[in-house]
């Protein structure tokens, strides 16, 4: 084994641009990159910075159908052409030029990150510029073209992997992931997103627990708007290590979208960067603990591009390299003058908290019925625990 961990990152994937103003501005990705640098999480003696190929069709037809990779492809070459019918140049995803190459470099450091891991080159592999989980077999979706962990996860069956656990801590529901592997026993998928009847993709109930054949292997928390970072903690935990007890996968892949934070413009959740570090402190546990320390986490959503997604990537970044860096860490000067040269903010945090400390509590303490939280957190434990030989 070369190292602890891979940083899978190619300077390519900031050329993922659907265009000025809108949301998923590549200058998250190049100012997380930025701050993992200038705290020096890269010069972790168990981290390699790794550049993968980008997927070639065979891979990419693990998940998607050809049909739409053709069209993918003809809308890079002319993005006025953009076919419509298969979710390209809409709103949420219009199309740009080597649309096609882009979303195939970033597909590439996820499958490049799922390879390294299953054949023991490394434990843990990130891909913060991935977790484009909204993608379809047959259509883009929700800034998603090429749905890069479907891709990883399905790479790893290919490779022979029979179990794989996929758990995402996105804002959003992880749907097409969810339905690409819907009637495959093989993927656990675990999704906990805000409640689908106030957020896109509307999808993401309970009652949505797997395909014939593979009934228990689709979980879905849909949580309260305003949920804040000790009930997002306690519906983590109430939910997601028992099931990969049960499970027993031989890789964990995470999504760790940053838009479950407060300050994130497009959702109604109240998380904190601490929470978030917590989770994939979480997550980093969990890989040991059930999956024999195999484990690729991803980016994923989150549109507070200067104040949230570059510290919450950096924090997982450095649990997957064993250099956590320290929550009162302050922020370094030359990261805010890039910032400010980049985006003209003038404000970015100083440190790398938002000041909380966050606590839950187990659901082993107890649940109060006449609570929310605990109603979704019961109802996603009633929906699928049993599939799983658990008590809800």
């Amino acid at each position: 084994m070369s190292g602890r961990a891979q940083l899978m990152w190619d300077e390519g994937v900031t050329g993922y641009d659907f265009g000025r103003g809108h949301p998923m501005d590549p200058v998250r990705l190049a100012l997380t990159k930025r701050l993992i640098e200038s705290l020096g999480v890269e010069r972790s003696p168990d981290l390699s910075v790794v550049a993968a190929k980008p997927v070639g069709d065979s891979t990419l037809r693990l998940v998607h159908r050809p049909d739409y990779i053709d069209a993918v492809r003809r809308a890079s070459a002319d993005p006025a052409s953009a076919e419509q019918e298969y979710g390209l140049g809409t709103p949420d995803d219009p199309a740009f030029p080597r649309m096609h190459e882009v979303s195939a470099l970033i597909a590439g450091q996820s499958v490049g990150g799922a390879e390294a891991v299953w054949q023991g080159k490394v434990r843990h592999a990130v891909n913060f510029a991935g977790g484009l989980h909204h993608a379809m077999p047959g259509s883009a979706s929700g800034f998603c073209v090429y749905n890069d962990p479907a891709l990883a996860i399905a790479r790893l069956l290919e490779l022979g992997a029979e179990r794989v656990a996929y758990v995402d801590l996105d804002v959003h529901h992880g749907d097409g992931v969810q339905e690409v592997f819907w009637n495959d026993p093989r993927v656990l998928t675990i999704s906990l997103h805000e409640h689908p009847g106030t957020l896109f993709p509307g999808t993401g109930w309970p009652e949505e627990t797997g395909g014939e054949g593979a009934e228990g292997s689709a979980v879905n928390m849909a949580l309260p708007p305003g949920t804040g970072d000790e009930g997002w903690l306690r519906a983590v935990h109430a939910v997601v290590p028992e099931l990969l007890g049960a499970f027993e996968p031989q890789v964990l892949v995470s999504q760790h979208g940053a838009d479950t934070h407060v300050e994130d413009p497009l959702a109604h959740l109240a998380v904190s960067v601490d929470a978030q570090r917590l989770a994939a402190e979480a997550a980093h546990e969990w890989a040991h603990t059930y999956a024999e320390g195999r484990w690729l986490a991803t980016g994923g959503g989150g549109y507070a591009v200067v104040d949230v997604v570059p510290r919450t990537w950096t924090h997982l970044v450095a649990i997957a390299a064993g250099a956590p860096v320290p929550r009162e860490t302050e922020v370094p000067a030359e990261w805010r003058q890039e910032v400010y040269a980049r985006t003209g903010n003038a404000g970015p945090p100083q440190r790398m908290t938002d000041g909380l400390e966050p606590r839950h509590r187990g659901w082993d303490e107890g649940y109060d019925p006449a609570d929310r939280l605990d109603q979704a957190v019961l109802a996603t434990r009633r929906a699928v625990f049993p599939a799983h030989g658990l008590l809800p």
